[in-house]
């Protein structure tokens, strides 16, 4: 049963920020809508026995006594030992999801019948919640309707087509470190003449990226000379349930475009709650220059031929880490597929939170995120784990491995002038370095 995507809650106080739609972060699948069972012990013990007397003994011949005490242990040995045994129990589980334990069924009927009234009672709440949840939609979009001029307004000072007011610079001495006595005035002096000639605020939308947390580990150092071309990222409402997220670049080597966008779509039905339920996301197909797809990258690769044993050197393109694979969203899994990757959900799940973030977070703030003071904000419990840091030594062997390994690859070929082209790509390190 899928679950609502929702966003970690901080322990310390978070800034205000504009909420936009959904107003609780949508769940990946309308299955969420599904109240789950009390209670499915007894289904799980029968089925975890019924699967590994049929499955294992039968299969993989390992005698297991199943009247002995099964601990912890090995049911995890048993498990990792035979990764078709956790499917079958996975979709038995599935089976189960939505079925009656029985207790209902054997109450007197009079309290089958209360239990009905608060059904209908339940129902008639339900109403009430998808009515609200649509009327905020209405506020969200009444209220981005006033923000807009104020985007509007930064962008021009971003770019240069526009210096800020007298007004608006002593509103922002007065909130941030400008207040301050500033020293080195004779140094700034002899920088003035240089820094007139720069145009607005150079790297704005980049410096900004790199210190939202979630986008900075998307970044690598090839996709920085794109994304310095980013004049503006804004967002609109669709006319159904969903968003657009728009970048917008100057002219740059790369590709040709001028805008590229993403778009969120939510499905028709409202969930579990009356929220809007999360369907799929669509983005545009960057027109890339010749060689300059930053989502691919060239590999050498050795082939060697079988028969005469003489060597050649071939390039092959094999995709790569890239901010801009964000425009590339994954798919969710047809009802049909039952051979999607077990991380797919994962993946959606991170793909819609990067939407979130940006609509939520990144747009509405953007100065702050550029100066870095809405990173006070940020829960940062999770990146302080043990498991986010690795032991010098163990970085240094991962350095080794990969001097020795190369890029360039030496194999056998079948025949003379044959390429297989199934060379794997490798991951390449994104050194997202924040201001």
């Amino acid at each position: 049963m899928a679950e609502p995507i929702r966003n970690k809650k901080a322990d310390i106080p978070v800034a205000p920020t504009p909420q936009n739609t959904p107003a609780n972060n949508a769940p990946i699948s309308s299955h969420a809508q599904q109240p789950g069972v009390s209670s499915i012990k007894e289904g799980i013990v029968i089925i975890i026995i019924i699967t590994i007397i049929l499955f294992v003994t039968r299969r993989d011949n390992i005698d297991i006594n199943i009247t002995e005490p099964f601990d912890q242990a090995t049911a995890a040995s048993l498990f990792a030992r035979n990764p078709a045994l956790v499917s079958m129990i996975q979709g038995k589980l599935g089976s189960l999801v939505g079925r009656s334990s029985g207790y209902i069924e054997s109450l007197p009927i009079s309290v089958r019948r209360r239990v009905a009234g608060l059904k209908g009672i339940q129902k008639e709440h339900a109403k009430l919640e998808s009515q609200f949840q649509e009327e905020v939609l209405e506020l969200e979009k009444k209220y981005f309707a006033k923000f807009t001029p104020l985007y509007q307004r930064r962008s021009t000072i971003v770019n240069g087509t526009a210096e800020p007011t007298d007004d608006e610079v002593e509103v922002g001495e007065e909130e941030g470190e400008l207040a301050n006595a500033k020293e080195g005035d004779e140094e700034q002096g002899k920088t003035e003449d240089k820094q007139a000639e720069m145009t607005g605020i150079p790297e704005f939308w980049l410096s900004a990226m790199k210190n939202q947390i979630s986008l900075a580990e998307m970044i690598t150092e090839r996709d920085e000379e794109a994304l310095k071309h980013l004049t503006d990222i804004r967002m609109e409402y669709l006319d159904r349930p969903g968003f657009r997220l728009i970048f917008e670049f100057s002219e740059n080597e790369y590709f040709t475009n001028r805008t590229i966008s993403k778009t969120y779509y939510y499905k028709e039905e409202s969930g579990y709650g009356g929220d809007f339920i999360y369907d799929h996301a669509e983005g545009d197909n960057i027109e890339w220059k010749a060689d300059k797809d930053l989502t691919l990258r060239m590999e050498s690769k050795k082939q060697r031929n079988k028969n005469t044993k003489q060597t050649r050197v071939v390039k092959i393109s094999v995709p790569t880490e890239s901010f801009f694979n964000f425009f590339s969203p994954p798919q969710p899994p047809t009802d049909d597929d039952d051979t999607v990757a077990t991380d797919i959900e994962e993946r959606l799940e991170l793909d819609y939170q990067l939407g979130e973030d940006i609509k939520e977070k990144l747009i509405p703030r953007a100065i702050d995120w550029f100066t870095g003071e809405a990173l006070q904000f940020e829960e940062l419990g999770d990146d302080m784990d043990g498991d986010e840091f690795e032991d010098e030594d163990d970085e240094d062997e991962d350095e080794d491995e990969d001097e020795d390994g190369d890029n360039e690859r030496e194999i056998d070929d079948d025949s003379e002038e044959e390429e297989d082209g199934t060379s794997k790509p490798k991951k390449e390190a994104a050194e997202c370095k924040q201001n």
